[in-house]
């Protein structure tokens, strides 16, 4: 057997071992459950944001701070909700156009006050409470 033929053998070995872990767990990481790796929702949450200027001085904008998504309506509402999506912890975004909160990931949906629409996921992102007095926005839980 030559040194060529050697590394053939032994890489298609490696490959035939390897390739049914790597689809089991690309299958896993699609599963339609909660799997309990996303980041706890804030507690004790209390600041305040400016929003005479950047992405919330314009009705649909929004922008994460301190682990929480704060949204600004068509109708010039504010909502907050916990910006860590429920079934596998990627930041929601925003949706202006259906005021509703949606997951780049696998395409969870949550309503404006972060119940959920669609899943994958069963649970319902924290709704935190908003006060605006002159420009500063206030978001606590």
């Amino acid at each position: 057997m030559t040194r060529k033929e050697f590394f053939a053998r032994v890489g298609f070995g490696a490959a035939a071992v390897l390739i049914p872990a790597c689809i089991g767990g690309l299958a896993s990481s699609c599963s339609s459950d909660d799997d309990g790796h996303t980041t706890p929702a804030p507690t004790n949450v209390d600041f305040t944001l400016d929003i005479s200027t950047g992405a919330l001085a314009t009705n649909g904008g929004y922008l994460t701070k301190n682990g929480i998504v704060v949204a600004r309506t068509n109708d010039g509402e504010f909502l907050a909700v916990s910006a860590s999506c429920t079934h596998q912890g990627t930041n929601v975004k925003y949706v202006a156009s259906a005021n509703n909160f949606h997951c780049p990931n696998h395409g969870a949906d949550f309503s404006s006050n972060g119940t959920v629409i669609d899943g994958p996921t069963s649970t319902n992102l924290t709704s935190y409470n908003t006060t605006l007095t002159g420009n500063m926005l206030r978001v606590f839980s």
